[in-house]
């Protein structure tokens, strides 16, 4: 089905931004990366608030999950 797939790519985008560490980079490969950077955390601050867009246009609320 369409949807589990997509919400595989979610969970494995979920994953993959996880592992990133800026504060790892050292400072010249973090000034080298900073427009790929800025504008990866650009499109994707947007296409979030669409998909949560979405959702709430729908009558849902998106909810913190509640941790145990």
């Amino acid at each position: 089905m369409r949807t589990n797939d997509e919400m595989a790519r979610l969970q494995a985008a979920v994953s993959a931004l996880g592992d990133v560490d800026v504060s790892a980079w050292p400072e010249d490969t973090l000034k080298a990366q900073l427009g790929d950077l800025s504008a990866a955390l650009v499109t994707l601050d947007g296409l979030l608030s669409r998909i949560a867009e979405e959702v709430r246009g729908r009558g849902l609320r998106i909810e913190e999950p509640v941790s145990a």
